[in-house]
């Protein structure tokens, strides 16, 4: 069983379950107090989600650029993506307006990642 694993859909993924965790964790753990649970405030959990989207993206988008093209312009849009992600946790009355860019440049970079893969394919392709 030999299986290749697409980092991009997996980084794609990562970020959209995100953005969902991000828009439904208030309304989850608004209600957890009534059974006796106050974790309104988990820093720890935040982090660890932009540590895990950190590094998907980050070996997915090092992948791309080493074996399939040579662009800059993917990692730079996940590094936008991860600081802002970063910045809505130090800044949390700022947070809705923050995670809608940083989610939208980690899709961003996945899918100009993706693109740029496709891209270099059909140049190979069209050389043959």
């Amino acid at each position: 069983m030999n299986q290749k694993i697409n980092w991009d859909a997996l980084g794609i993924l990562t970020s959209l379950a995100c953005a969902v965790h991000c828009a439904l964790l208030p309304l989850f753990l608004t209600s957890l107090p009534l059974f006796g649970i106050n974790i309104i405030e988990n820093q720890g959990f935040e982090y660890g989600m932009v540590l895990l989207a950190f590094a998907i993206g980050s070996y997915s988008l090092y992948h791309g650029k080493k074996k399939h093209h040579d662009s800059w312009m993917p990692t730079l849009l996940f590094t936008m993506g991860i600081l802002l992600l970063l910045a809505k946790i130090a800044w949390h009355d700022w947070q809705l307006w923050l995670l809608v860019p940083a989610v939208g440049c980690i899709i961003a970079a996945h899918t100009l990642n993706y693109l740029l893969y496709r891209l270099q394919q059909k140049k190979n392709e069209f050389v043959r």
